[in-house]
């Protein structure tokens, strides 16, 4: 019986990870190459690239996923990849009444439309070089829970969740595993610009059985698990990391 060394778990591949300069991007990219990846990170930000790059070693490509031209040529200057993390992602904050087309189309057109053009990049590679991969969407609890001022965001990662078990029926036959990972408010920046208030957070964390937010590590160790062999046959399911918040 093989021993797997999950301390190694990812020597010798390559993993693209969009989203990286902050928050879960960013715990990502330091969790993989401690675990032995590669990784080359994507971010709008050349600032955090270059922040990330001098504290991991990691490649850094500067990118505004919102320029769907700029993502494809982006994610298809970073092939081959062997695992991709879609983690890039924004949120706008407005009243539904006032929630405004262009606030809703630069949501959708960050969180889900980049997520489809580098995941098909990645996957044609993938699929050109016939030895599989795992893409791993970040989405959010919000794609399953309404919650005030989130119409666009709720909106994107509801989609997000969609296309994800789409990519898994019709990438699975290639041996691509696609999965999403659903945290909770995690304290990353975006989070602490919607839940810094306390009178906002408080009836939140009342929500939750473990009476805390997400702190990014957790899920950089989720997206890890459903990156790895150990996740070898899950493939289109949404993984909540939300400390039962769903379960009451």
């Amino acid at each position: 019986m093989t021993t797997i060394d999950r301390n190694r778990a990812f020597e010798g591949k390559t993993v693209l990870v969009t989203g990286a300069g902050k928050g879960i991007g960013h715990a990502t990219v330091h969790l993989l190459i401690e675990r032995g990846a590669r990784v080359i990170a994507l971010s709008r930000s050349a600032d955090d690239l270059a922040m990330l790059a001098n504290e991991t070693g990691c490649e850094t490509i500067a990118v505004d996923l919102a320029d769907a031209g700029a993502a494809r040529e982006a994610a298809r200057a970073a092939q081959p990849v062997d695992l991709l993390v879609n983690c890039a992602g924004l949120v706008e904050l407005q009243p539904f009444l006032d929630t405004t087309a262009d606030a809703f189309d630069l949501t959708m057109n960050v969180n889900v439309r980049a997520a489809m053009v580098v995941a098909q990049a990645c996957a044609k590679s993938m699929i050109e070089r016939g030895k599989g991969g795992a893409i791993v969407n970040v989405s959010s609890i919000s794609a399953a829970v309404g919650l005030p001022l989130h119409a666009s965001y709720c909106a994107s990662k509801g989609a997000l969740d969609a296309m994800t078990r789409v990519m898994a029926v019709e990438l699975g036959p290639h041996g691509i595993r696609v999965n999403a990972v659903n945290p909770v408010v995690t304290m990353t920046p975006m989070a602490e610009k919607a839940w810094s208030d306390p009178a906002k957070s408080g009836p939140m964390l009342a929500r939750i059985p473990m009476n805390r937010f997400v702190q990014p590590v957790e899920v950089a160790r989720t997206i890890a698990y459903l990156l790895s062999d150990d996740s070898s046959m899950v493939s289109g399911v949404s993984l909540a990391v939300d400390g039962g918040f769903q379960a009451g």
